[in-house]
């Protein structure tokens, strides 16, 4: 029995059948079994009652005898919470807190059945997978510590050599983050120095690979920087508990991540839904830039009219590296929120499921770019900003790549005296065309000679369109909503939903401005040469066209 286990009474518990012999009435608390690594659900006594709820899901009753090639709704991410065995460890959790004998049995029972049905290279498909495997063994370790026996020391050595092969490791992941959490847990538990030094290791090569010197995680997908922040607290506090120093790039990074996350926060409190991130991730506060403006090198243009009030204006620009880990086919596109109301938005996320929906909300068509007509889309092409101004009032950035065979470009400028967003999309050869996804809560009132007026109640906004050059209003825009064949027209707003919403599909034409101007169906639009003047219910907004940029 462990040193820090204080043992206050033995007995015997029969228990489907095996002799056990029962651990502690009462243990003290490990740093191995506490701590926010566990999940919220399902509880203890729904463990016990054989019913697990994973993922918002509808519970599934399980009942003594677990069926672990189980897999009711045929999800992957169902099939990687379940074999991670954490509902498993809640149960010793709980033991230590309540002192309850029957929640260490069963998590004792459920364990050692897992390990006998699931060797490696057979089992359930999904067993062995890497994810499952990281996130596993920090449960099997806070087992450990109230149960001594071979059979669980033997299945940590078996875990531990899996998550030390380099052949197994996502390297610059928070996949790769956990498996060093998890082999860093069996180090220190069973003081191997070995793969202590190597999970610490890499735990800083990875760290440092995914989250970049200016606190942007490269992982295309704003939400992951908030699970990569929390896990990465764990590592340390993991290290700590190991009796080691935190290596300073870890804590470096940790401290960097903040201020990309609320960069990435709309005035709303929600995260923008870049990537694989639903529209329904509600981060914690955390420290913010001092700018209001900022441009990531990972690939992203985050900018607001104010912190701290809803009614600010805020807008998102993609560029930058080629697609990755959880990216989508997004360059060159924006997202605008203004005046308490997201008004462009993307298609968001569903789940991770190989299914049609899931593929179509990683293409350009899911997203608020510009697609060039004729042309085949070539994925996972990078793209690359070539100018921007940033002043107080008013921000200006040009984005270009060639993932059509042939340059595009988009110029983007926004506005905030009086709200405008203006988007000037160029090829250098064929024709463009772009698309438009609209919040759900918004309706559109009427589509008529190249404006599109859209309304929440009694507050409307305003999409129009000019084909240039000539500064004529372009008309022919296509209202799509919630079609099927091809898809087109939904919105993710959490996981596993989506609900129908309308989308802008504009004509093809030589070059398009778009303006989008919140607040109002009546924008009064002029073209004086290459100066556009927007007037507003506030007042005019006045910019110009210089080549292929706005300013």
């Amino acid at each position: 029995m462990p040193g820090r286990t204080r043992v206050v009474g033995v007995f015997i518990l029969f228990l489907a059948g095996s002799l056990l012999t029962a651990r502690p009435a009462y243990a003290a608390r490990t740093a191995e079994c506490q701590g926010d690594w566990l999940p919220a659900t399902p509880t203890s006594e729904d463990v016990m009652a054989g019913k697990l709820s994973f993922l918002d899901l509808p519970a599934v009753q399980v009942g003594e005898k677990v069926n672990w090639k189980l897999n009711p709704y045929k999800n992957r991410s169902w099939q990687m919470v379940f074999h991670s065995l954490r509902w498993m460890g809640r149960l010793v959790a709980d033991f230590e807190t309540t002192g309850k004998a029957a929640y260490l049995a069963r998590a004792t029972e459920v364990a050692k059945d897992w390990v006998a049905k699931n060797p490696p290279g057979g089992g359930a498909d999904y067993a062995w997978a890497e994810h499952p495997v990281a996130l596993r063994a920090p449960a099997l370790v806070c087992l450990s510590r109230h149960v001594p026996d071979k059979w669980l020391r033997d299945s940590l050595s078996q875990h531990a050599r899996i998550l030390a092969n380099d052949k197994h490791y996502e390297w610059g992941h928070n996949h790769g983050l956990d498996q060093d959490i998890g082999l860093l847990g069996i180090a220190c538990r069973y003081d191997n120095k070995a793969w202590r030094s190597q999970a610490i290791r890499r735990m800083v090569k990875t760290t440092t690979l995914d989250v970049d010197s200016q606190g942007a995680l490269r992982e295309q997908a704003p939400r992951y920087a908030v699970y990569f922040h929390d896990r990465l607290r764990v590592a340390m506090d993991k290290i700590k508990d190991c009796g080691l120093k935190v290596p300073a790039d870890l804590a470096k990074r940790w401290d960097l991540l903040p201020e990309h996350i609320s960069a990435a926060t709309q005035p709303d409190g929600y995260l923008v839904p870049i990537g694989d991130g639903p529209a329904d991730v509600q981060p914690a506060a955390f420290d913010r830039p001092d700018s209001l403006v900022q441009v990531y090198r990972a690939g992203y243009v985050f900018g607001r009219t104010k912190w701290d009030f809803k009614e600010s204006a805020y807008y998102s620009i993609r560029y930058g590296p080629g697609l990755k880990f959880h990216g989508h086919e997004d360059h060159l596109g924006v997202t605008y929120y203004a005046q308490g109301r997201n008004l462009l938005t993307e298609a968001g996320f569903h789940s991770y499921e190989n299914t049609p929906y899931r593929r179509w909300t990683i293409t350009p068509e899911a997203h608020n770019v510009p697609i060039v007509s004729g042309k085949r889309f070539r994925g996972g092409v990078a793209s690359t900003l070539t100018k921007k101004s940033i002043g107080k009032d008013r921000q200006s950035f040009t984005v270009t790549d060639t993932a059509y065979g042939t340059r595009r470009t988009r110029a983007v400028l926004v506005n905030h005296d009086e709200d405008v967003m203006a988007v000037y999309d160029t090829v250098s050869s064929g024709k463009v065309r772009n698309l438009w996804h609209l919040s759900p809560s918004l309706k559109v009132a009427s589509n008529a000679g190249g404006k599109v007026v859209v309304s929440d109640g009694a507050w409307r906004a305003s999409i129009v369109q000019l084909a240039l050059p000539g500064c004529k209003p372009v008309g022919g825009q296509k209202i799509v909503r919630g079609q099927t064949s091809p898809y087109q027209g939904w919105i993710s707003g959490s996981y596993m939903k989506k609900e129908a919403a309308s989308v802008v599909q504009s004509p093809s034409a030589k070059a398009l401005l778009t303006l989008v101007v919140p607040g109002t169906d009546q924008p009064d639009v002029s073209c004086s040469g290459r100066t556009v003047i927007v007037r507003t219910s506030n007042g005019p907004a006045t910019f110009k066209m210089s080549g292929k940029d706005l300013v």
